[in-house]
């Protein structure tokens, strides 16, 4: 049994193909990077695995459990940090832990010595009780990963999960996804940031216009773009346009078209 197994994943909305007949298993234990271009159907594949969307066809299995057949139990198995999280910030990270902790059945003791672990770490301990209207883009992002964590899922679904996070926080949570994997933990890590991706994950999977193009470990796909870097390799997978032509233009829009200081004119 696979922690995560999507079966024909498809999505339509109206006309338009979101996700094309995704299909796609992952194994416990592995960090799986997941990358696309905007709009190529990556938030969208995560929304359906997670029990958020109901496909349009296909399955996502969670640990064997159908996620559209039995959505509660499978959802107990996960942990989620979506892309643009929403918080009720009118409660403190205490209140709102304690509430997730709740939702998960934890016993209160348990899931509040979690949450000051986790705020404590996280270095926003001494706003554990402040009401989340005032807090930074980094500092929410710092709850939502704790609430993702606190119940102590099997799989973690991960959208941008560094999004505002400072230099510091972000190497942590790097090595805390490592060390999650090394202990059995699956996580599925959705990010534009190639150079993380690179480093942490065991595998990528690439999604272009809907359906995937490319699988494999980093040097996999390197290997067959003939790329020296992820990123190169994305690009040259995904793009369809010329980079450097592109880049030619909108710098000559910006300066009017005139020469860098020191150079293009005559000797």
């Amino acid at each position: 049994m696979h922690a995560i197994e999507l079966r024909n994943l498809t999505k339509r909305f109206d006309k338009v193909e979101a996700v094309r007949g995704v299909d796609l298993t992952i194994p416990h234990g592995q960090i799986c990077g997941y990358l696309g271009p905007n709009g190529a159907g990556k938030t969208t594949t995560v929304k359906m695995a997670v029990g958020m969307l109901a496909p349009t066809e296909g399955t996502a299995l969670i640990e064997g459990i159908d996620v559209a057949e039995r959505p509660v139990e499978a959802k107990s198995h996960i942990g989620f940090v979506p892309e643009t999280g929403a918080l009720y910030e009118n409660l403190t990270p205490r209140e709102y832990l304690a509430l997730i902790g709740n939702l998960y059945h934890l016993e209160p003791e348990l899931a509040a010595g979690r949450a000051d672990r986790f705020l404590s770490h996280f270095g926003i301990a001494d706003s554990a009780d402040r009401l989340m209207t005032s807090f930074s883009r980094g500092m929410r992002q710092k709850v939502l990963i704790s609430a993702a964590l606190i119940h102590n899922p099997d799989i973690l679904f991960l959208d941008e999960p560094l999004a505002g996070l400072d230099a510091n926080t972000a190497l942590v949570l790097k090595e805390l996804l490592r060390d999650l994997a090394s202990r059995g933990k699956t996580i599925f890590y959705c990010s534009h940031i190639l150079e993380v991706v690179e480093r942490i994950c065991d595998r990528v999977v690439i999604i272009n216009d809907g359906e995937i193009v490319a699988d494999g470990a980093v040097e996999e796909l390197k290997d067959l773009t003939h790329q020296a870097s992820l990123e190169d390799a994305f690009t040259d997978l995904t793009s369809t346009v010329d980079v450097d032509s592109i880049v030619r233009a909108l710098s000559d829009n910006v300066t009017g078209g005139s020469p860098a200081p020191g150079g293009g004119g005559d000797s």
